[in-house]
């Protein structure tokens, strides 16, 4: 049997009758990611806000929404609809405590810009029964979707190797509002991995964890990590991670394989190479069922697709469509607490080999 995609999950189901969609906070993911996503999928826009009323225009010229809202309370008037909090980290409990209780929310990740903040999202979104979930979209990937199907399946049999690996050349001058922040890399990248590795193995018992800075973005926290997620004795579980590739894109690479005991895959997340401009999404796989490697069309990619899937998750919980949220906050606390590990990890050091005697 051929694996394609249209035997593969590849999308989430789209709602019979979405909402109205609300976004709070216009910056460059909803520009992006968020927008063309909707767009794409035929999801209505109710209209935005941005404390930056410029920006905030500009979306909505640029994608002919409806409304700009004038404050936050307007926007929130909105009846039935699902709210989208593109809002930073740092910003992110004060948009949630503004919501009506229970509202419905898709919040942007990471959930806040530590694990005592997460924790305190997690109360607000219990005390105002908030239908949260946290924007993990990298599990909406039409390859990390696939590659989760195939494990259900039992075409990959039981899991012994997870690996991620990039060697790309990230534009942080970009960003620079990274500038302040004291954890860039695993905070605000790899989570993303470390999210959709979760979702694969569950919990790791143990994380071994190095993250530093490169000499050309010397006031950056840190760019490139080192991972070890502990699974046991039959499971090896490893990312490496390096963001400052100026050497071209020859031998830039973006990958991620997911090696069981009787099948292989492996995807490319192709918007990360030559970034800004990208190569498509691949993945081929080597199944219990077809015992050769073949490449399965994929219908889609990282951007724009996966947020359609987070939306969608959300949209068909709150219509009774989906039984549970994919990523409710609960769960992106799980994430959370593992990037704490790492950082924790990072900070406490290896073995001094001078003690080795």
């Amino acid at each position: 049997m051929k694996f394609n995609a249209v035997q593969l999950v590849q999308c989430w189901p789209h709602p019979s009758r979405p909402r109205p969609i609300v976004i709070i906070g216009a910056g460059d993911i909803v520009r992006d990611a968020h927008l063309p996503a909707y767009r794409q999928a035929g999801f209505p826009v109710a209209g935005v806000f941005d404390l930056r009323r410029e920006v905030a225009e500009a979306r909505a010229k640029e994608f002919r929404l409806p409304r700009v809202f004038d404050s936050v309370a307007d926007a929130i008037a909105v009846p039935n609809a699902i709210f989208d909090l593109g809002v930073p980290p740092k910003s992110q409990e004060a948009a949630l405590e503004s919501l009506p209780d229970r509202a419905a929310v898709l919040s942007q990740k990471p959930m806040g810009n530590s694990l005592e903040m997460a924790k305190r999202i997690v109360a607000i979104c219990e005390r105002k029964q908030l239908r949260a979930a946290v924007n993990f979209q990298f599990r909406f990937c039409p390859s990390m979707l696939a590659i989760h199907d195939l494990v259900k399946r039992g075409e990959l049999g039981d899991l012994v190797e997870i690996e991620v690996r990039l060697n790309v050349a990230t534009p942080w001058k970009t960003f620079p509002f990274l500038l302040s922040e004291s954890r860039v890399e695993i905070q605000i990248h790899t989570v993303h991995y470390l999210d959709t590795i979760r979702m694969l193995l569950g919990e790791p018992s143990r994380v071994f964890a190095r993250t530093v800075k490169h000499p050309h973005f010397p006031k950056l926290a840190s760019t490139r990590s080192s991972i070890i997620l502990d699974y046991g004795d039959m499971i090896r579980c490893c990312l490496s991670i390096n963001h400052c590739h100026p050497f071209g894109p020859r031998h830039e690479a973006a990958t991620i394989r997911v090696e069981g005991t009787e099948g292989c895959a492996s995807a490319t997340i192709g918007a990360l190479i030559d970034y800004p401009r990208g190569q498509p999404d691949r993945l081929e796989v080597f199944t219990r069922s077809q015992k050769e490697w073949v490449e399965i069309p994929l219908i889609g990619r990282w951007f724009p697709d996966a947020f359609i899937g987070t939306m969608s998750n959300l949209q068909r919980f709150v219509a009774g469509e989906d039984a549970a949220l994919v990523s409710p906050v609960t769960d992106a606390l799980q994430t959370m607490k593992l990037v704490e590990a790492c950082y924790v990890s990072d900070a406490r050091g290896g073995i001094n080999l001078e003690s080795i005697k």
